[in-house]
């Protein structure tokens, strides 16, 4: 039985700012598209599994509106500071939040746009009411 795989030219790989649809089903990816295609669903199951906590995205979907601190957070998510730092922790590894220290406080805010289009998607899928 003959499976069908993904080609990938270079229109496939745009940069951050191009919009496309899915690639195109192809039987002739040659090895480096492969490698590349795994290396890419090695990346997005990576950030899927980050944000796949309901603290996280929660955490996520309050810094989409911009920076809090900590204390903002505990109190937005009604959680105690281990909680919510251990979720931040989690979040920072990953590369998704970025933190700003102000004294004693400590700010976080997403470090690029990817977290916030997400969160757009699930809210439109699982949150819009109109």
């Amino acid at each position: 039985m003959e499976t069908n795989t993904i080609s990938l030219d270079a229109a496939a790989f745009p940069d951050k700012e191009a919009k496309m649809g899915l690639p195109v089903f192809d039987k002739n990816i040659s090895d480096d598209d492969m490698d590349k295609m795994a290396d890419n669903a090695m990346l997005a199951s990576n950030f899927l599994k980050a944000i796949s906590h309901e603290g996280r995205l929660m955490i996520l979907c309050h810094l989409a509106s911009g920076e809090k601190s900590v204390t903002e957070l505990e109190n937005l998510l009604s959680a105690r500071q281990a909680a919510v730092s251990q979720q931040l922790s989690r979040l920072r590894l990953e590369g998704l939040v970025t933190p700003r220290r102000d004294g004693k406080t400590i700010f976080y805010r997403l470090t690029d746009d990817r977290p916030k289009q997400i969160m757009e998607v699930v809210y439109d899928l699982f949150c819009r009411t109109d």
